[in-house]
Parts: structure tokens; C-alpha cells; sequence
């Protein structure tokens, strides 16, 4: 069996090549595809076919796919979160360096020195006073955020001699293992905000912080703070950061995401979205989003899906697998049971995760299924979307 990917953007030939040629079709030109794959492009005013089964994204952001969309029509969504961490910790530490030792505006100063060297000697003596920073080691991280990437900069701030002070109630068991003993937990976002010399934002970018950053939030904290985001630019009130610029409320913003708004304040730092900007980030991007559609496809597993529930259930040799997305409703698994077993064929192994208000089912059988047991499931109400996977071995 062939399936088909469509690849929006460029994707890194690290990735693809994870999508062997023997058993997938690959291109931005192929069509009515089985999945899709993609960078930045954005989906919101691109019909989806009536093929495609997922579409992953080589990054964290999902902002530029209809998740509400794909999950009515049981499309599961995947993004690659951890891939792009260690990139984007890199930036933030440099973001903080810049802001701790003023370094952009000491080198637009030296920019700016004409005439000969010991004009410019006697310039650079009189000048540096003006842009003497702070050291970094006992002063106080804040984080909000502790996923892949906060826990990345916590643990390399406390490397730096820091004191960190981390906020995430949603925090996973995964993530909780890496993250150094040495970071203290808050209470509240609002004692994050209270304690941080330096204060970093990792949250991704939803209803709930959507502004996340405010003004009230930002009179919280102290005179000579640095803020820092390298997270999405709607996590933080632009209007209420350069108030607080304005009035001293802080020291320096630090930010990946440039706006009209921000552009030429002397205390902003705004980089063109350098987070996940380098070579090995765009490949362990590719990497990842590729491994999760091949096993999707071929397995029916999902890992690191927005939308749907993690679902992984390993391959017996010589059985079919029936993989079902569906609405989160009571008797659904004992409906599609009954079909199956009226259809004569023994159920080997089973799979029911829900998440909100949606749930996955795998079903693996001994024998054929045919096209009359899948109509029938595909009619029951609630039923999304659902596919009959060939008999192959776990390694496939």
C-alpha cells in the first residue's frame, strides 16, 4: 500500500527521507494526499481534502492550522514539540545576555564614533558609563511555562549561577524528570512576576494567554526587570509593555516577534523570529513530524497530536487494524464491537482514549474486514472518521 504526502513549505530532506520511497508518495504536487506536512504555510483558507487523515506540523505553533476544522472531520493534528527546544533556549539566553549587559544599544553607540582612534579612545572612556548591565549569576529567572523549552532555560540558567523560579500547574510527569531540583516552585503567575530580575515566557499561544502579559501583570514587577518572549507575540500586550518601558516599570523587552508597535524603542530587543532558526532545529523538526505521520499511517498511532488523544498500541503480526476518531460519547466502543462481531471476526486487542471531547479507538482483528463492516461504522452517530489498516509487522 502507497500513501500519499503533501509537503507545504520546504521541508528538510532529514525528515523526508524517514518516509521510505517503497511505501510513500512525496511532494508539494501530489494530490487528493493520505496526510499532510507543514512548516508555516497557512491552512485556514485552504479546503482540506476529503483524503487527508493528518497533517503535522514541523514546529510547536499550530496557529496556522484549522484545528477545529480537523477535528470535525477527524483529521488528527500533530506538532513537534522538543524538537526546535534547545535552539530556542540558546536565543533566550542570548536575549537575556543582551538585555543584562546592553549590548545592542552599546553597539549602535559604536557605530556611531567617527574620527581618528584617539577621538574614538576618548569617546568609548567617556560613553561606556552609560551602558553598565548586571550579571547574571544569584539573580532570579521567572519562568511560565515548563514544557520542552522552559525546562530547557531553567536548567541552563541554573547552570548559570541563577536562581530560578518556575510556574506550570499543568506541568507533565516527563518534563517534571528533566527539570533541575535546584528550580523553585511559585504559587501563582503573580509571584512569578512579583520575584523575576528576568522574566520568560514558554506558554503556547490559546484563548486563555492570549495577553497573558498585562498591564496589571507588568506593575507587579520590579523597576529593573527584563522581560523576555520568545513564545508567540500575542502572550504579551505590546501597548502595556512599552507603558511600562516608558514609565521605568521595567528595564528591557526582549522579544522574537517584531511589530510596527515595537519597532524603534530604544529599550526593545525585537528579533525576526530566530527561535527554531537553525539547521538542526528545522531537522529535528522534519524528523519528528515525518516519524509521527509514517507511524499514524501505518500503525494508526498517535504521539504529540493538539487535538487527539495520545494513542499508541503495538502490532501483532497477521492482524488487521481498524482505527476509529470519534466524538467523546457513552456505548460508542460497544457499537463498533457489535458491528465487528456480527461480521464474524474475532477482536485480538483493543485501544480507547478520549481527550475532552473527542476519543480514538484501535481495534485490532484476526481476519478481513471488509468494505460493508467499515460503511456501517462510518454511520454511527458520532463516528468521525474511520480506516482499515493492512496487517504488517511492529517494525514496519
Amino acid at each position: 500500500m502507497t500513501y500519499r504526502i503533501k509537503t507545504l513549505n520546504a521541508i528538510s530532506s532529514h525528515g523526508l527521507t524517514r518516509l521510505p520511497k517503497e511505501t510513500f508518495e512525496v511532494g508539494n504536487d501530489v494530490e487528493h494526499p493520505d496526510a499532510i506536512l507543514v512548516r508555516s504555510a497557512d491552512l485556514h483558507s485552504v479546503p482540506l481534502d476529503a483524503s487527508v487523515k493528518a497533517i503535522a506540523r514541523a514546529g510547536a505553533g499550530t496557529n496556522n492550522i484549522p484545528i477545529s476544522d480537523c477535528s470535525d472531520a477527524g483529521v488528527v493534528v500533530f506538532n513537534t514539540p522538543g524538537a526546535n527546544a534547545n535552539a530556542v533556549k540558546e536565543l533566550v539566553i542570548i536575549g537575556m545576555l543582551l538585555a543584562a549587559r546592553n549590548i545592542s544599544p552599546a553597539m549602535a553607540f559604536s557605530r556611531s564614533l567617527e574620527g581618528a582612534d584617539d577621538l574614538i579612545d576618548q569617546a568609548v572612556e567617556k560613553g561606556k558609563k552609560q551602558f553598565v548591565g548586571f550579571e547574571l549569576p544569584g539573580r532570579v529567572l521567572g519562568v511560565i511555562g515548563l514544557g520542552a523549552i522552559g525546562v530547557e532555560v531553567a536548567n541552563a540558567a541554573i547552570a548559570l549561577g541563577m536562581k530560578v523560579l518556575g510556574y506550570d500547574p499543568a506541568i507533565t510527569i516527563s518534563h517534571a524528570w528533566k527539570l533541575s531540583p535546584d528550580v523553585v516552585r511559585a504559587n501563582s503567575i503573580e509571584e512569578v512576576f512579583k520575584r523575576a530580575d528576568v522574566l520568560t515566557v514558554h506558554v503556547p499561544l490559546i484563548d486563555s494567554t492570549r495577553g497573558l502579559v498585562n498591564a496589571d501583570r507588568l506593575a507587579l514587577m520590579k523597576s529593573r526587570a527584563i522581560l523576555l518572549n520568545f513564545a508567540r507575540g500575542g502572550i504579551v500586550d505590546s501597548s502595556a509593555v512599552l507603558e511600562a518601558l516608558d514609565s521605568g516599570g521595567i528595564r528591557a523587552y526582549v522579544c522574537d516577534f517584531p511589530s510596527r508597535t515595537l519597532l524603534g524603542h530604544p529599550k526593545v530587543i525585537a528579533l525576526p523570529h530566530l527561535g527554531a532558526s537553525t539547521g538542526e532545529a528545522e531537522d529535528n523538526c522534519a524528523r519528528m513530524a515525518a516519524d509521527q505521520v509514517r507511524d499514524f499511517l501505518v500503525n494508526g498511532n498517535i504521539v504529540n497530536s493538539v487535538n487527539f488523544p495520545e494513542s499508541v498500541l503495538p502490532r501483532e503480526d497477521g492482524t488487521a487494524r481498524l482505527a476509529i476518531t470519534n466524538r467523546n460519547v457513552p456505548n460508542m466502543v460497544a457499537q463498533v464491537s457489535t458491528v465487528v462481531g456480527e461480521a464474524g471476526v474475532n477482536i485480538s486487542n483493543l485501544l480507547n482514549k478520549s481527550r475532552s471531547d473527542l476519543a480514538y479507538t484501535m481495534i485490532d482483528v484476526d481476519g478481513d474486514l471488509n468494505g460493508a463492516v467499515l460503511e456501517r461504522i462510518l454511520a454511527t452517530e458520532g463516528v468521525l472518521s474511520a480506516r482499515v489498516i493492512p496487517a504488517a509487522p511492529a517494525s514496519v
